[in-house]
């Protein structure tokens, strides 16, 4: 992977790369593809053989047919491979076959009894397991599914961030939620944690942007869609990119940035910066205290006339107010819907409190 590193370093920093095409349409696709990743060196190739669809009718994968197409790639190649299992009967059927790895999809990592399952199925497995975090913002199912993996013994598990599903409106295909995943890595500060950009951005115009934030943030490594012909593709094809676009757009544009630095001159000033960040999240804390304080005083107010808290007009004035003012001071909407959300809440049990003791 042709990457830059801004710190100049001379040092090479090395990243997981898992590449590859969401589903495996054929085997000559495969060996096609397969020989243009080669310049990537991919720790893994990835392709769907089962695919879990959101409605009935679509596309779902080869199923058992497509395990001979992965082999000839691993065979013709050396790559290893991995795919996609959400049963136990396709974790007996890879691990048979010679896969090197798998993964738990975001549709089975929310369900605790799928993932006992596939568990129990990986049992003695000398395979490394992936598992993408549900589709809800769940941190405890993510965890839990990790731990579920765990438990069984195998020793070589990581995390895939994905994004998460929503409902309204984003460039992305999933909301990244980055504090969820850096929430994960600080409980497990021993996990290996990649981003699928693919699955986040949903456009080949986002991917870049994600990758550069996956690996500002610390991530191990990546996770990308890759098909010789996208528009072609029998699924996902909006989001799927061609190798020469990825090495073009992508692993040619990304910068590695070191963690820490000795750098006294910088480490002073970063250190200053730090403790004017430090007074005003106290001072923000302490106006959000005398806000729901305030709230209380209007919950009390309510309870002597019998009035709901919950006020749709009131309610739609301070969307519309928090949304104006954020856009003026250069903040995001996902970000502004994000805060509002958080202040409407305690605002309510704040309210709740004094209305129903």
């Amino acid at each position: 992977m042709n990457i830059s590193n801004s710190q100049s370093s001379g040092k090479e920093v090395s990243k997981l790369l898992i590449l590859g095409p969401c589903s495996a349409e054929s085997e000559a696709q495969l060996l096609q593809l397969g020989n243009d990743l080669l310049q990537f060196k991919p720790d893994f190739i990835r392709a769907g053989i089962w695919k879990p669809r959101t409605r009935p009718g679509h596309f779902q994968g080869f199923g058992e047919q497509a395990i001979e197409w992965m082999l000839a790639l691993k065979k013709t190649y050396g790559f290893k491979i991995c795919t996609e299992v959400a049963t136990a009967n396709h974790v007996e059927l890879v691990s048979n076959a010679g896969f090197d790895a798998v993964w738990i999809g975001a549709r089975t990592t929310v369900n605790p009894f799928y993932v006992q399952e596939i568990a129990e199925a990986l049992k003695g497995a000398e395979m490394d397991v992936f598992v993408k975090n549900p589709i809800n913002p769940d941190l405890f199912l993510w965890l839990g599914a990790i731990e579920r993996i765990q438990q069984v013994g195998i020793k070589s598990v990581a995390a895939i961030h994905r994004g998460f599903s929503f409902y309204g409106n984003s460039v992305y295909r999933n909301i990244p939620r980055w504090q969820i995943p850096i929430e994960l890595k600080r409980r497990l500060p021993d996990l290996c944690l990649l981003a699928d950009i693919s699955h986040i951005s949903g456009k080949p115009e986002n991917l870049l942007e994600i990758a550069q934030i996956a690996m500002d943030l610390n991530y191990d490594g990546l996770m990308a869609e890759i098909h010789p012909n996208p528009s072609k593709a029998l699924s996902d094809a909006d989001q799927q990119v061609t190798p020469a676009y990825f090495k073009k757009e992508i692993a040619d544009k990304i910068i590695l940035r070191s963690v820490q630095t000795s750098d006294s001159k910088f480490n002073r000033n970063i250190k200053s910066i730090r403790s004017e960040i430090d007074q005003i999240d106290e001072k923000i804390l302490s106006l959000l205290s005398e806000r729901m304080a305030l709230a209380e005083h209007i919950g009390l107010n309510k309870k002597e006339i019998n009035i709901s808290i919950f006020q749709p007009d009131r309610w739609d004035e301070i969307v519309e107010r928090f949304l104006h003012f954020g856009k003026a001071m250069n903040l995001s909407e996902e970000f502004i819907f994000s805060l509002i959300e958080a202040i409407h809440i305690e605002s309510i049990q704040h309210q709740s409190i004094k209305m129903n003791k």
